[in-house]
């Protein structure tokens, strides 16, 4: 299966000023996957140590004299360590922090020698306990330590790079549609409009399927629908039963009924996570802890509203006001216990569930456009003071960019024509499934296309 982030790694192994590697990303997005099958495919020798329930972990970061490490790594392996033949990856290194810790002596001590973790940004304690730690130590307290504090510890030492699960183009490569996605990389969007019905039928399977990669591997090999919500929700599971394992104890209840709240949120007409939906009489302080957890495990996309239409639009984030989307548009569908039938029959996923489907959908290819960068451009929404106005997405680049995002082939888009009228300096961006039309300071784009699109103006 391949996956658009391989060519970064070419990219990091070839690069001149190269780090040890972090790989991010949410569980069963295909890190452990991609960094095998590049070590298999790129280099000569491939190390591969997982640090989740390994006795030898102790023994083989007793210190981090990195040249008694990789002694060690040769004997355990019995392979000859070379530079710029051999590639060692060390996997779950959240399971083991000083594995984790060790990149920066990698890269102080042994720069020539390509080393990678694969990360998942799970909390082991909360962070008020940080606190106690001694942190004027040298190396972090295990006992104390969190993702982002190592994280912290190691800017500078390492390269990062993020990995989401599958696009709709990488979805469209799965099924075999290499010469569809040479097209839409041409950026001809007007002559992609003939294929707009074909892309059409695409997009709904992927709506179903979404990205999880052995989710699209079971639907691509068997095209079993039933089996493919099997696994979905056996992502589900496994995903809980992680909150029970990582998560503190007092937080465990609120994360789960945050996660099993999202689809409700995403069904209401005003997509604002409302902390009151959850529980009568919820505050953001009950919460706001069980909302980061989620988001350093890559579960959540957390998405501020924004209260003026001006750069840089950080400076006009509302922190109380924000909307939640998940890490997969397939997770989302089994979340909300949506049926095949109404997915890829007919209208119905872009009637029934069109708000929180189709949404979820282009928020998913924003980050996607942004495949592997750790610090992706920011996603923001607006809603004007009495919330008669709303603008489903706003990003920046060079100019700010105001996105309606449109189920059907309705090109109406009242709120957007207003904040363009107001203002010149913008340029409005239309999702739908009509084709691709250019307006005097807006365009509309095919959702099947919406990665792209949003690479090409980034």
């Amino acid at each position: 299966m391949e996956r658009f982030l391989y060519n970064q790694l070419k990219d990091w192994k070839d690069s001149k000023t190269r780090k040890p590697l972090i790989l991010e990303g949410a569980r069963q997005v295909g890190k452990t996957w991609l960094l095998k099958q590049f070590g298999k495919n790129e280099f000569e020798n491939f190390i591969y140590i997982n640090c989740d329930n390994n006795p030898q972990m102790e023994s083989l970061f007793a210190d981090y004299d990195v040249k008694r490490i990789l002694r060690n790594l040769s004997a355990i392996s019995n392979i000859k360590i070379e530079s710029g033949k051999c590639f060692i990856v060390f996997d779950e290194v959240q399971e083991f922090p000083k594995a984790l810790t060790s990149l920066k002596y990698f890269c102080e001590d042994a720069p020539e020698i390509h080393v990678a973790a694969a990360l998942t940004g799970l909390e082991r304690v909360p962070t008020r306990m940080w606190a106690k730690a001694d942190k004027s130590a040298r190396i972090l307290p295990a006992k104390f330590l969190l993702r982002q504090d190592v994280v912290s510890f190691l800017v500078g030492k390492v390269d990062s790079l993020y990995l989401y699960p599958l696009s709709f183009m990488e979805f469209l490569v799965a099924l075999g549609k290499d010469i569809l996605v040479e097209q839409i990389r041409n950026h001809n969007w007007q002559e992609l409009n003939a294929l707009n019905p074909q892309m059409t039928e695409l997009l709904r399977q992927y709506y179903f399927t979404g990205g999880m990669p052995a989710v699209v591997k079971s639907y691509v090999e068997e095209q079993d629908l039933q089996k493919v919500r099997t696994i979905q929700n056996q992502i589900l599971s496994d995903y809980l039963n992680d909150v029970s394992k990582h998560a503190p104890k007092t937080e465990i209840p609120k994360i789960t009924v945050v996660w099993n709240s999202i689809p409700s949120q995403l069904a209401k007409e005003n997509k604002k996570f409302i902390y009151g939906a959850i529980k009568k009489g919820g505050r953001a302080k009950e919460f706001e802890n069980a909302i980061q957890w989620l988001i350093n495990a890559g579960l959540v996309h957390k998405v501020f509203r924004i209260k003026k239409f001006e750069q840089p639009l950080k400076f006009y984030e509302d922190f109380d006001c924000f909307k939640l989307y998940v890490n997969d548009l397939g997770l989302l569908g089994a979340m909300a216990q949506a049926p095949a039938s109404e997915i890829l029959v007919g209208n119905s996923a872009f009637s029934s569930y069109k708000g929180s489907f189709t949404e979820q959908y282009v928020a998913q290819q924003f980050y996607s456009a942004d495949s592997g960068d750790v610090n992706s451009r920011a996603l923001y929404y607006y809603t004007n003071e009495n919330s008669t106005m709303e603008i489903d997405f706003v990003f920046q680049t060079d100019k700010v960019y105001p996105v309606e995002v449109k189920a059907e082939q309705n090109l109406k888009a009242k709120s957007l024509s207003t904040v363009l009228k107001n203002d010149e300096k913008l340029f409005g961006i239309r999702f739908s499934m009509a084709d691709y039309i250019e307006q005097s300071q807006m365009v509309n784009v095919p959702l099947a296309v919406a990665e792209e699109y949003l690479r090409s103006v980034g």
